[in-house]
């Protein structure tokens, strides 16, 4: 993800410092700069009367200070409370109040230190490029009405309102840079959050159906598997024996019974029914060889070696699920006469082997596309969840063992 770059960007304006339509912090700066403006503008109005009782622009600067005092308040609150549109900032309230602010400096030169509610005004609402060049102006224009002040020129205040300009500019824009920065940031965390939800909520959606498609490789696609070896024996004795036509069509029914109960455990996330009221892994996997060789002919034998020691429900069944996909591999792929199911609790981890004696294959073809379809990469996958590992040992001819490793530790 690229960094954010504070730099880049629009350009700084006094929003970026001053805050955005509705903050109460920026409303009640405002308020606090309209306050302060209102104020000099009267200090001033009476400062100009007191020293001009019989000027005859009187009647004008009052008007003037009156229209002042109603235009900028209502052009800073008008430009706090509406949005901006970008591109398109609102320039006509500003005209209007340094207009009637520069006739009043040309009238009365007392008027110029309202220019500093002005500044302000000036930098929150134009881009720094419109911006400096107006505050520049105003300055300019400051300097002037001091040098026509009654009794000369006072050079201390000839260099102030330019250094105290310069100041007040150079604040507030590191501050409107600063806060740009800042708000990038933030949009930067957002829209990086936003991308991390979307991405958990993609993972898990992929777990989902990864967890779906073994389930269903596990118990549908074998039980279907096992329905169709029925169903076809009893097509094949219908005629000639139907009692054990009968019996297979039985044995098909309550395969398909038992995995329509396994359906409807895996998509509720329940464990597999074998291990389903607290029973242990090795009764499951003793339950597993018998019905195995009762349903398919082929007999399976189960061995316990060591000392059952518990096991976490997860492990549990991703080892009886590996079992039953492994004994599915044995019945459709490797012609095996008999198969051995072996439990092993070896102190630092918990082994199940499922060995036959069928004709064997090169487990190197076994892997990603080597053909051999979905059942051990499904099993792989269930131990690389625990932490496990899955051992393949076989050759053309020789037969084959499947060996699933799990720590226990794990538990």
């Amino acid at each position: 993800m690229p960094q954010p770059r504070p730099s880049a960007g629009p350009p700084v304006t006094g929003r970026d410092a001053g805050g955005s339509a509705g903050d109460p912090d920026a409303g009640r700066l405002a308020l606090l700069l309209d306050s302060a403006f209102l104020l000099l503008l009267a200090a001033s109005l009476n400062r100009y009367l007191s020293h001009h009782a019989g000027s005859p622009w009187i009647p004008w600067v009052i008007g003037l200070s009156a229209a002042l005092a109603v235009a900028q308040p209502a052009a800073s609150w008008s430009d706090h409370r509406r949005p901006p549109v970008p591109g398109r900032p609102r320039r006509w309230p500003l005209v209007l109040v340094v207009a009637l602010w520069v006739v009043l400096v040309l009238l009365a030169p007392s008027f110029a230190w309202c220019a500093v509610p002005l500044i302000y005004t000036a930098l929150r609402a134009l881009p720094a490029r419109a911006a400096i060049p107006l505050v520049g102006a105003l300055t300019l224009l400051v300097v002037i009405a001091q040098v026509r002040l009654p009794g000369g020129a006072d050079a201390t205040l000839v260099l102030l309102p330019p250094a105290v300009a310069a100041l007040a500019t150079g604040v507030f824009l590191f501050m409107a840079r600063q806060a740009a920065r800042q708000r990038a940031l933030i949009a930067d965390l957002v829209r990086t959050r936003r991308e991390l939800a979307a991405t958990e909520r993609r993972e898990g959606t992929l777990a989902e159906r990864e967890r779906l498609a073994m389930e269903i490789h596990d118990t549908l696609a074998q039980g279907l598997s096992s329905q169709q070896m029925l169903l076809q024996a009893a097509e094949r004795t219908w005629d000639a024996d139907p009692a054990t036509a009968r019996t297979h069509v039985r044995t098909a029914a309550e395969v398909a019974g038992r995995n329509l109960a396994e359906a409807r455990r895996f998509v509720h996330g329940l464990a597999p029914a074998e291990l389903a009221d607290g029973r242990s892994l090795d009764r499951a996997l003793r339950a597993l060889a018998e019905r195995e060789s009762a349903e398919s002919g082929l007999p399976v034998r189960f061995h316990l070696d060591g000392v059952p020691v518990p096991l976490p429900a997860a492990a549990q069944s991703a080892l009886l699920r590996i079992a039953q996909g492994a004994l599915a591999n044995v019945r459709e792929h490797a012609g095996a006469s008999t198969a051995a199911i072996t439990l092993s609790f070896l102190g630092d981890q918990a082994v199940l082997d499922v060995a036959d004696d069928g004709r064997g294959f090169d487990p190197a073809a076994a892997g990603p596309g080597g053909g051999r379809g979905y059942g051990l990469p499904a099993m792989r996958a269930r131990l690389r969840q625990l932490g496990g590992r899955l051992t393949v040992e076989s050759a053309p001819g020789e037969g084959t063992v499947v060996s699933a490793a799990i720590p226990l530790e794990h538990r």
